[in-house]
């Protein structure tokens, strides 16, 4: 647990000195996305997809970011990248944290399931932000200020994520293969 929240502190400490512009944020996200792909990569299908649509969303953050001033003249790509958004949010809450708290009550793993309890409720507050910018962009209220600010909150999440599966998910893993 406390591996994963250093590593968490340190990821806010970055992200909050490199106020970088948009671009650099988004080269430390794919980076950070393809390190998870290949740490986590064929470990499980479920995890595995959920990567790939993060790597995705990734994508459609990076079209979108050149001119985040001009949000509402690329509704298409503005569109896209919501809805990638929403899906991989919603995936990520409604299977993969049940998946792998799951793993955790089924191995009676206490340690992964208190770093859950401690992690989940920002998880909860980052999904907050992301779907009220889903719902302004909805409304035609897109606003590229609010833009900027979800490289962060996306590059927070994928750090948090990437802790749960560390120990929730390869830690399970770890104990079938030694139980075998």
């Amino acid at each position: 647990m406390t591996l994963c929240l250093t590593a968490h502190r340190r990821y806010k400490r970055r992200a909050g000195i490199e106020q970088l512009t948009h671009k650099g944020r988004e080269i430390t996200m794919l980076e950070s996305c393809q390190n998870a792909q290949e740490r986590w990569g064929g470990v499980h299908l479920l995890i595995d997809r959920w990567l790939q649509e993060r790597h995705e969303l990734i994508g459609a953050y990076d079209a979108l970011g050149a001119k985040p001033e001009a949000l509402g003249e690329h509704r298409k790509p503005l569109q896209e990248f919501c809805g990638v958004l929403v899906d991989y949010v919603s995936a990520g809450h409604f299977e993969i944290y049940e998946q792998l708290t799951g793993e955790a009550k089924a191995f009676n793993d206490k340690r992964g399931l208190e770093l859950a309890e401690t992690i989940y409720p920002r998880i909860d507050v980052i999904t907050e932000k992301l779907l009220a910018f889903n719902d302004l962009c909805d409304a035609g209220k897109c606003v590229a200020e609010e833009f900027k600010t979800l490289g962060g909150l996306l590059h927070e999440r994928f750090e948090l994520e990437d802790c749960l599966i560390e120990v929730l998910h390869t830690a399970h893993k770890e104990a079938d293969s030694v139980q075998a």
